[in-house]
């Protein structure tokens, strides 16, 4: 096991498994077939995205190091969450953009009920990125510390 410490973005606690990209999420491209055509896995659309493309995200610690495309990454991240389709945490290694980050916090601010929670940590650093592979589980703690095995 292998813990980092990064800054708490939404709180929460959860346990789940990895999910990793080391490309940037394209939020849009990645959601589409879960807010536009119900897919309830929330299974990954971007075929720009290889670590990615046609996996479930929903209930998954999906781990990355940034979100990339256009404006609407916050409110594809806040329908996703009211849809109960995102993912169980997102853990960034970079600083999350604001976009990305206003989506989150508003949903955790505006929506209610631990189905549409989504804990965030970021700045966990290159090495996290590095360390953490897919299927290995993640438990997040309230004070932002990220435990991988």
């Amino acid at each position: 096991m292998k813990v980092f410490k990064g800054r708490v973005v939404t709180p929460g606690e959860v346990k789940a498994e990895a999910l990793v990209t080391h490309g940037g999420l394209n939020t849009l491209a990645s959601f589409q077939k879960a807010l536009q055509f119900g897919d309830k896995k929330a299974t990954c659309g971007d075929q720009n995205n290889p670590d990615l493309y046609n996996k479930q995200m929903a209930g998954k610690a999906l781990c990355l190091p940034q979100t990339i495309g256009s404006t609407t990454g916050g409110l594809v991240l806040y329908c996703a969450c009211s849809m109960g389709r995102q993912p169980a945490c997102m853990l960034f290694s970079k600083p999350i953009d604001s976009l990305a980050g206003a989506g989150c916090i508003l949903a955790d601010v505006w929506l209610e009920g631990e189905s549409a929670k989504m804990p965030v940590v970021d700045s966990l650093g290159d090495e996290f990125l590095e360390y953490v592979k897919d299927g290995m589980t993640i438990t997040i703690k309230a004070d932002g510390v990220v435990e991988v095995c």
